[in-house]
């Protein structure tokens, strides 16, 4: 059982969902049609093109939030084991099987690797009922996943740990190669005020012009790795704050975005998967990533000649990586974090924090749910 606050509403689902409603109930004044006839309507009415392709958003964020916190669910049980492979793992699981259970005809474009390097969630890979029904008008949409954003901070407890999922319509994600990618993340009042190839003090002055105030003001997030050893130097020598992060560039992106967090810019380079999943984020939160790919060493050029990238020094911005006109973001939290709390079981079930985001729609929707236990004696609890 399910209990969710939500905020925002969605009219245009209600719509459809009304207009589904009617013409069920215009075949029920009718003694003389069976209930197949009914569902075989229901399925009609469900699956218009019209349906499928302008409401998206609408047919799938909720069924995107059971995705994630299923992923979520899976993971929490491995906090503290000190395995992250198989909190890794069993988030990849968890995350597939309910993946196949959704009407869409959906295709891994940022997964857990190559065909040949993971099980399941691979690159390429084909999800949801559309695999079982191919015939059937169900909605295409590209899909990045990150089953487990954080697996040594699962592993360990750490804070900041979630599942995510972005989705779009087809040709709606880049495609992005597993490499790194140099990175800037600011919020919708720096948009436009930052720049790849500039100096890291005047960045740093931008930002602050922006949101008047000093440059001593601003918290900047950075990866805590060695290759940021003079970009660490260069925000202190400009006088700016830093918070070192052991993991989760994804989730601190999403943090630079929102007003209220004490962040105010991610900065250096990570995963260009996660690029990706970042820049779905911004787009429905208004945000921008600047990025370009790293690369290290000869196999990578040829790789990114093989996917079709001419321009490997090529800056990203956020519609590049993420250019689609419906746009859905899912995330639920593993471990307590800055946006979300963690999984909390208790002996009546399980209660998570979910944040699911929307392009079209422009919905921040900020989702409490219990999970209950299927017992006779079953209590809910709201603390």
């Amino acid at each position: 059982m399910n209990f969710l606050y939500t905020a925002g509403y969605d009219a245009r689902n209600r719509q459809s969902m009304n207009s589904i409603l009617k013409q069920l109930g215009d075949l029920s004044d009718s003694n003389s049609r069976p209930f197949s006839r009914i569902w075989s309507t229901m399925l009609r009415v469900a699956h218009l093109t019209d349906f499928t392709e302008n409401a998206m958003e609408a047919q799938l964020s909720l069924e995107f939030l059971r995705v994630v916190e299923n992923a979520a669910i899976a993971a929490a049980r491995t906090m503290g084991f000190g395995d992250r492979h198989k909190a890794d793992e069993v988030a990849v699981e968890a995350m597939r099987k309910t993946m196949d259970s959704l009407q869409m005809d959906g295709i891994i474009v940022i997964g857990e690797g190559e065909r040949d390097e993971a099980p399941m969630l691979y690159i390429g890979e084909k999800v949801g009922l559309a695999t079982h029904a191919p015939n059937a008008n169900f909605p295409a949409v590209d899909i990045a996943v990150d089953p487990l954003e954080g697996t040594n901070l699962c592993a360990t407890g750490a804070a900041n740990a979630i599942a995510v999922l972005a989705a779009s319509e087809r040709g709606g994600l880049l495609h992005a190669p597993d490499l790194y990618m140099e990175k800037i993340v600011v919020g919708p009042s720096c948009k436009g005020a930052v720049d790849l190839d500039a100096p890291v003090s005047d960045n740093l002055k931008s930002i602050a012009k922006r949101l008047d105030r000093d440059v001593e003001d601003l918290v900047i997030i950075v990866l805590d790795r060695p290759r940021h050893e003079k970009l660490i130097g260069d925000i202190r020598k400009a006088g700016a704050r830093i918070r070192l992060i052991g993991d989760g560039d994804l989730s601190a992106g999403i943090s630079a975005a929102v007003v209220g967090t004490g962040v105010h810019a991610v900065m250096g380079t990570g995963g260009a998967p996660e690029g990706v999943l970042t820049a779905a984020a911004l787009r429905c939160l208004n945000g921008q990533i600047l990025g370009r790919l790293v690369v290290a060493k000869p196999q990578d050029a040829e790789r990114l000649e093989k996917m079709g990238v001419k321009d490997p020094k090529r800056i990203y911005d956020t519609t590049d990586l993420a250019p689609g006109k419906r746009m859905i973001f899912a995330c639920t939290g593993v471990t307590d974090g800055n946006l979300l709390r963690g999984v909390r079981f208790f002996g009546d079930g399980v209660r998570l924090q979910s944040m699911i985001l929307t392009l079209d729609d422009r919905q921040v929707r900020f989702i409490d749910t219990v999970h209950l236990e299927k017992r006779p004696d079953v209590k809910v609890r709201f603390n």
